[in-house]
């Protein structure tokens, strides 16, 4: 009788390290789903769950990107407050609302186990011509994506084209150069007067494909009511929006085509960048891909840029407010308010 007291004793630690791990198992599959607030909740309740979510945090503050870009992580950095890091999902190419899916996994860098963010189509594909070429696209070539020749784009963005998805030539081709993500080290920092903001952590020359401004792309109709929410949030302090509008004007220059991008909720590391008065270090490019009807928005170097440096590029030059959102880009033609216009 006393035996069998003892085993059945011997045998109930077992049992609890096996419930034990399910559980650490199931809070790890969990808790990268989570909101920051959800988050916090959570991390209230057990010691464990503590240890995981403040684990969770660290690992999100070591890359935005969720490994969606390849070349490098993408980490914040904020010596200033207690934000770890900026919340939104992320997207490598912009989408078009609704969107598939309302959270993503945040934790890990490796391996990635979110779906790609707009998978069922590519809704900018119309099967429109491409090169026929079969070997490499790049400076010098007779390719005849590099002679198409569009509108110019408003705000002094400049337009140009490169192979897409019905063209004959290889992914690689050095006429694609915007089409695998990121290619340059970066840093999300936290700066005082202007929150966060993308540093470059590498000297990139000028010229170089730095990132998309990627995000839902909108109609007009919808942009115009999102900027309009957006605005009465941002008067009271409770948002800072992302929303980028580029106009590109057909030769005749009587008609324009809007480019909506909303990359405040969704959007990549683009939505990170600030403005500046004297134009920055970036320069907006729309770029057109064979066989595709919408231009992506893209921004390449201005000039060499240093490691350490943060990276801007202007929002606009009209200012219809005079009471509008304070700048504080810092440069020494700084005009004190963000640019602002009839979205």
């Amino acid at each position: 009788m006393g035996s069998k007291t003892e085993a059945s004793m011997s045998q109930k630690p077992k049992l609890q390290i096996k419930s034990k791990a399910s559980f650490l198992e199931i809070a790890h599959l969990i808790i990268p789903w989570l909101t920051p607030s959800e988050i916090s909740t959570v991390s209230c309740t057990c010691t464990t769950l503590s240890h995981l979510s403040k684990l969770t945090t660290s690992l999100r503050s070591s890359d935005a990107s969720r490994s969606f870009e390849k070349s490098y992580p993408i980490p914040f950095i904020n010596t200033l407050d207690a934000h770890p890091y900026a919340f939104f999902l992320y997207t490598p190419t912009s989408l078009i609302p609704p969107l598939p899916f309302s959270r993503q996994f945040w934790a890990s860098s490796n391996p990635n186990p979110n779906p790609n963010p707009n998978p069922l189509f590519d809704f900018t594909d119309f099967g429109g011509p491409g090169c026929h070429c079969l070997d490499d696209c790049g400076v010098g070539s007779d390719c005849n994506c590099r002679v198409l020749e569009y509108g110019a784009a408003a705000s002094g963005a400049h337009v140009v084209t490169e192979c897409g998805p019905t063209c004959g030539c290889s992914s690689t081709c050095g006429n694609r150069v915007t089409q695998s993500g990121l290619t340059v080290n970066l840093n999300i920092v936290r700066v005082a007067n202007k929150g966060w903001a993308l540093f470059a952590n590498q000297f990139i020359s000028s010229g170089v494909f730095v990132c998309e401004y990627a995000g839902e792309l909108l109609t007009t109709q919808e942009a115009r009511r999102r900027q309009k929410l957006y605005d009465e949030l941002a008067r009271s302090g409770r948002l800072c929006s992302a929303l980028l509008v580029v106009r590109e004007y057909l030769p005749s220059r009587k008609a324009c085509f809007r480019i909506n991008i909303d990359a405040t909720y969704i959007g990549n590391v683009g939505r990170f960048i600030n403005h500046s008065c004297d134009g920055g270090n970036l320069t907006t490019v729309l770029v057109r891909s064979s066989g595709r009807v919408i231009p992506r928005i893209c921004f390449f170097t201005s000039r060499d840029v240093q490691a350490g440096q943060e990276l801007s590029f202007s929002y606009g030059d009209v200012r219809l407010r005079p009471q509008g959102l304070s700048c504080s880009c810092g440069s020494s033609n700084c005009y004190g308010i963000l640019p602002a216009e009839h979205t």
